[in-house]
């Protein structure tokens, strides 16, 4: 077939196009008739159909793909109507690529793939277009339209060639205006392809109406939202002229302008602030140069908000104290039941402040476990005082920009939370409580506790520096009181900066003070009730102590006690009004069955068995120390959940029963050809400490001599090697754990025996006290004599060194009422 001529291509539609040609997949674009367009080609199927079409006549079909992002399409995903184009010029770049310059000639739809490799290769029918009817007004209407809609869209700042547009005036035939406008335009390929599939030239020029008229709407907002952002700035810009313009006219005037008059505030208020010398100085600089900075600067925001803070700080203001001594002990007792020792140290400070008026602040820390009232207590020592009181946790804290503040130059600094407490108090010398500073952690941003040393250290807080204030700020005057669960945790050196005043946890008979006192009233008070709807005998609240709580302080005393009263509460509002009368006989009725039950006591005495006394966050508690012997190789073995201390102490119990072999009257070769099995029970809960090393010592003695240790006899104490009886803590918990358990006798170590004039009076009565200096007296007081046999009582007496004494008795005088001892489904027991 002959190549069309120059002549053939001004009129397309006399081509004689043929049935089979090479298909060219395009992207981005849809190719119309009459079209001329460069084309680049690089991928290999295609540059392969363009050789295949300049071999021949030249011809090749145009089709556009349907996605963008397909690199080798398939034949599902081509469009199956496209436009027949020729090939006018071709050129080879240097990257391989082909550059094409085509016209389009007619529309065709693909009929057939015949082949698909190595190029597709399409039959096709040529879609004839549709003789243009004679003009009438209604297609008149339509081009006229269509141009104008073109002209408007040029005018809202579309970019079209000038010659496009002058033939777009010029066209008369309506398909060829509707293609020449939509090739133009850069509208999305889809809407493109549909208008090139209609082939009726009337239907396809309206939806090209349609489409500019959407398009004149998309550009019309366009250019309301440009405007709208423009006359903002015109705005702007005409409001900063005028602006500058007022401020020369008051400057000639004479008049004060509104920075004028910040700058005479702040002069103001610093000169009422009454700062130091050193002080007055550093904001009289900073507010000379916030006078010569331009009001919109960010710097002047910083220094501004600098100045504000520098005069709103206390430097000058304190509130008076309350130095009436007897007043201030009747709203400490008011507050709290009990803590004698800080309520005594309280009343010092206060008699010392009354003597001498310039006096350092104490800086006090409160160790003691959950729910005793530490957080509490702070309160109730600024109202004795009549003092601002202050409240900052440090619980995971760990940045110490947080104490010491951040420096100027980042943005958004702001002093610590030390000068932010003391601003918002409002006076220099408030009551300041820093809660949990056993929980501050440290990261790669610093180490808080290490920040607190300055606070914290009498010699150096009285000028004290936060890092945004860059000045010295005193802080001697400030009462600083520090709360913690445990003391180990803290700063060896922070921890020697501070008074350290522990606070136990409550016996039986203070929680029932405390509940009585403060708890039910509080709680009546918080449900709306009063005391004519409900009653709570004592020995029900003893039963709600002793079986539904295991604690230390009262939180969780106080959570049952309000459960009573939401129960009342509800069948007071559904108008059962009587009054409720709580009794240990349907206290279950409100709190449910027991959360906690006594340990049953030993029946008799039993052979390796001994009962010790440990420690626990909860209070104190007895443990049944249990060995057994059975045939082995003389192995040890230890369960019930052990810490390492605790295994060492096992260690060293049965090395001294083995030296003592002789005295206790053991067999020798029991060692050799046997086992001995020590058991703590609960093994479920971790136990750890020193202090139960005699009561080990006892139960292997006791397992090993085959004679039983007494049940009415609890012990403590850590023993050596040597046999030797060393001190232990948490006495007071421990004493108690022996009242609830109803045990008449407790061994101690003979250097605890100073520790005993801290203990209330009432808890010593009807407990008889061994203070035991070795193991051996120990030995002689826990083994029953009178079942002895060959034992202990035929032994020879033990030998002493000169100036060792015997060891000591106390007894006193048994108590009418016990308490019932808690469950022992406690936290770990542990002993310092």
């Amino acid at each position: 077939m002959n190549e069309p001529t120059e002549q053939d291509l001004q009129n397309p539609q006399h081509i004689d196009i043929p049935d089979q040609l090479p298909l060219l997949p395009v992207r981005d674009i849809v190719v119309f008739p009459y079209m001329v367009l460069p084309l680049f080609v690089g991928r290999e199927m295609s540059i392969k159909a363009i050789e295949a079409a300049l071999a021949g006549n030249r011809m090749i079909f145009l089709a556009t793909q349907k996605a963008l992002d397909v690199e080798n399409p398939k034949p599902d995903d081509i469009h199956g109507v496209g436009t027949v184009g020729i090939i006018m010029r071709m050129l080879k770049l240097p990257d391989e690529r082909i550059k094409i310059l085509v016209q389009g000639l007619a529309k065709g739809r693909v009929e057939e793939y015949i082949q698909t490799e190595p190029y597709y290769s399409v039959r096709i029918s040529k879609i004839a277009e549709a003789k243009p009817p004679a003009p009438t007004l209604e297609i008149e209407a339509v081009m006229r339209t269509v141009k104008e809609q073109i002209e408007r869209i040029v005018s809202l700042g579309k970019v079209l060639i000038p010659d496009v547009m002058v033939v777009i005036e010029n066209l008369e035939d309506p398909g060829r205006l509707a293609d020449m406008v939509v090739s133009n335009l850069g509208l999305k390929v889809d809407i493109t392809q549909r208008v090139l599939e209609i082939t009726d030239p009337i239907q396809r020029l309206r939806q090209v109406s349609d489409i500019l008229a959407q398009e004149i709407e998309v550009l019309a907002m366009q250019q309301k939202i440009q405007a709208q952002a423009k006359g903002e700035m015109d705005k702007t810009q005409r409001e900063y002229f005028l602006r500058e313009q007022l401020k020369a006219i008051q400057k000639e005037l004479g008049e004060l302008d509104e920075r004028a008059e910040e700058i005479a505030e702040f002069r103001k208020r610093i000169k009422d602030a009454k700062m130091p010398e050193k002080v007055l100085k550093e904001c009289e600089k900073q507010l000379k140069r916030l006078e010569k900075m331009h009001p919109d600067t960010a710097e002047s925001a910083t220094v501004r908000t600098y100045l504000e803070w520098m005069v709103e700080l206390p430097w000058s203001k304190k509130s008076k104290d309350n130095l009436d001594i007897k007043a201030a002990a009747k709203v400490l007792n008011e507050d709290h039941y009990d803590l004698e020792k800080v309520k005594e140290r309280i009343l010092e400070y206060l008699a010392v402040r009354k003597l001498k008026d310039k006096m350092k602040g104490p800086i006090l820390c409160f160790v003691g476990p959950p729910g005793v009232g530490k957080t509490s207590l702070g309160k109730s020592i600024a109202r004795a005082l009549g003092r601002e009181f202050v409240r900052v946790s440090l619980g995971g804290v760990r940045d110490e920009a947080e104490i010491r503040g951040h420096r100027r130059t980042y943005v958004g600094a702001l002093p610590g939370r030390i000068i932010q407490g003391i601003k918002q108090a409002g006076t220099n010398n408030p009551v300041f409580m820093m809660d949990e500073v056993d929980k501050v952690g440290m990261d790669f941003r610093g180490d808080p506790s290490a920040a607190l040393l300055e606070v914290l250290d009498p010699e150096q807080n009285h000028a004290f520096t936060d890092h945004y204030l860059g000045v010295p700020f005193d802080l001697s005057e400030v009462m600083f009181i520090t709360t913690a669960n445990l003391i180990d945790p803290i700063l060896p050196a922070l921890r020697d900066r501070m008074e350290i005043i522990e606070i136990p946890g409550y016996t039986e008979e203070e929680k029932l003070g405390i509940t009585q006192k403060y708890l039910i009233p509080r709680q009546l008070a918080e449900h709306g009730i009063t005391d004519k709807h409900i009653r709570i005998a004592e020995p029900a609240i003893r039963q709600i102590i002793s079986h539904y709580t295991r604690e230390a302080g009262v939180r969780n005393l106080e959570r049952e006690i309000a459960n009573v009263m939401r129960k009342v509460a509800k069948k007071v509002a559904e108008g059962k009004g009587q009054c409720y009368t709580i009794t240990p006989a349907n206290l279950h009725k409100y709190l449910g069955v027991p959360k906690f039950l006594p340990e049953s006591e030993l029946d008799k005495d039993e052979v390796g068995v001994a009962t010790g006394l440990a420690w626990t966050e909860s209070g104190g508690d007895v443990l049944y120390i249990e060995a057994t012997v059975m045939k082995g190789k003389g192995n040890l073995t230890l369960t019930g959940h052990l810490g390492d201390v605790m295994k060492e102490s096992a260690q060293a119990a049965l090395s001294y029963v083995r030296s003592r072999e002789k005295l206790l009257g053991i067999n020798p070769d029991v060692f050799s050809k046997n086992d001995l099995h020590i058991h703590v029970p609960a093994g479920a809960i971790p136990k750890d400490g020193p202090s139960a090393g005699i009561t080990m010592a006892t139960a292997i003695a006791s397992a090993l001599s085959n004679i039983p240790a007494r049940r009415d006899v609890a012990m403590t104490g850590e023993i050596t090697l040597r046999g030797r009886v060393l001190p232990i803590g948490g006495l007071k918990e421990k004493i108690l754990a022996a009242k609830r358990a109803k045990l008449s006798t407790v061994i101690l170590p003979k250097r605890n025996k100073k520790d005993l004039e801290e203990i209330p009076k009432h808890l010593l009565k009807g407990i008889q006290f061994i203070f035991a200096e070795t193991m051996d007296d120990v030995i002689k007081a826990a083994l029953r004599r009178d079942q002895a046999g060959k034992g202990i009582m035929n032994a020879k007496p033990v030998q002493r060194r000169a100036g060792r004494e015997k060891a000591d008795r106390v007894k006193t005088p048994p108590r009418a009422a016990r308490a019932v001892r808690p469950a022992s489904s406690v936290p770990a027991p542990a002993t310092p």
